[in-house]
């Protein structure tokens, strides 16, 4: 049966979860508080990285290995199809991942070969950078990269053409508790309706929720990055002790990211610019004589043990939620939205939903 499904958040896992949506027949509106695929948004959907890989996987639970696998897995026929439908490039790359010295060696390489995960000790300088913590480091040739303002341009494209409404600048009233949602009143007055709801606005959903789902254990967490041009960049990405350089394929370098909890405040700092460059050059020294092109943030929703929830309400018929997926929104989008589709058609899902249920 044809529903009409608004989804509120317009990020990376909301477009996905409307692209689900809508190939399954629905209705389906977008409610975004910014707009959709903006630089200007203060999201992680734009703001990313755009690493399709959990960083490091043996340190994480099977079920936000489950989502981050299987979601990795979707991407590289899921950009060919966005290119095929749209035109837009999304910059899909097999960068292939270094993983630098101090980490557990034998933990990696056990998960590697549990996962299937094509992985070697190398030499880090054979790859053009410093260890810093000695040469023994990690290649893993199959991680892949997107680049996130270029995805969400595609998605947005095949939105629209797919009649898919968005309903941009446009921000919801927080939930009272009813026992049956319907209708759901905007800032400005407007009542919206529709058959089921979905919320994926990541670090803004506990501030929509927080009077119906008290445990919703979600937070925004700043992360900082900053846009090189080198003379000569890297082949593949770098990631050391929580900080990573990806390379483009245009020739541009991110370097970044942190990890601030400081609210709302999507600003930047010239402290942790500083911090980064320091990082940066250290693994790439020829940076020392580059100038920073752009320096930016965005705000990621932060959950313990980066555990995404996507169920349907405890309480509220017809309201569902797929959030909170902190660091790896990204590489878990196709996943979860096919999950979270699968519990509101009443069907059992193939993957184990259990661990991300919505605490009451």
């Amino acid at each position: 049966m044809t529903k009409h499904v608004i989804i509120i958040g317009g990020g990376i896992v909301g477009c996905m979860t409307a692209m689900e949506l809508r190939n399954q027949g629905h209705q389906v509106t977008i409610v975004e508080r910014n707009q959709i695929a903006s630089q200007t948004s203060g999201e992680s959907s734009w703001a990313g990285g755009g690493i399709i890989f959990p960083l490091l996987p043996w340190q994480y639970s099977a079920p936000v290995n489950a989502l981050t696998r299987t979601g990795a897995d979707a991407y590289r026929a899921l950009s060919q199809k966005l290119l095929l439908d749209t035109g837009v490039d999304a910059n899909f790359a097999q960068s292939g991942f270094l993983l630098l010295p101090k980490f557990d060696t034998e933990a990696a390489l056990t998960w590697c070969q549990q996962n299937h995960v094509a992985a070697q000790t190398v030499k880090a300088s054979n790859f053009g950078v410093q260890s810093l913590s000695g040469e023994n480091a990690l290649w893993l040739p199959e991680v892949c990269q997107i680049r996130p303002p270029y995805f969400m341009q595609a998605m947005r494209k095949w939105l629209e053409q797919h009649q898919v409404n968005m309903l941009e600048h446009t921000q919801l009233v927080p939930l009272q508790q009813v026992s049956e949602l319907h209708t759901w009143q905007t800032t400005n007055g407007e009542t919206l309706h529709a058959d089921q709801f979905v919320v994926t606005s990541g670090a803004w959903s506990f501030e929509l929720l927080k009077d119906t789902a008290a445990k919703l254990n979600i937070k925004p967490m700043r992360g900082q990055i900053l846009l090189y041009q080198p003379k000569e960049n890297l082949q593949q990405i770098v990631y050391r002790e929580g900080f990573y350089m990806i390379p483009r394929l245009d020739g541009y370098l991110l370097a970044g990211s942190t990890l601030e909890d400081v609210g709302f405040d999507s600003g930047v700092t010239d402290q942790v610019r500083i911090e980064i460059q320091a990082k940066a050059e250290a693994i790439m020294p020829s940076l020392k004589d580059q100038p920073v092109i752009k320096h930016w943030s965005g705000l990621r929703p932060g959950t313990p043990e980066n555990l995404p929830t996507i169920s349907a309400h405890p309480t509220i018929k017809n309201l569902y939620l797929n959030t909170g997926h902190f660091r790896y929104g990204l590489t878990m989008a196709p996943a979860s939205a096919k999950l979270i589709t699968t519990i509101m058609a009443g069907e059992t899902p193939q993957l184990d939903a259990s661990p991300y249920l919505c605490a009451q």
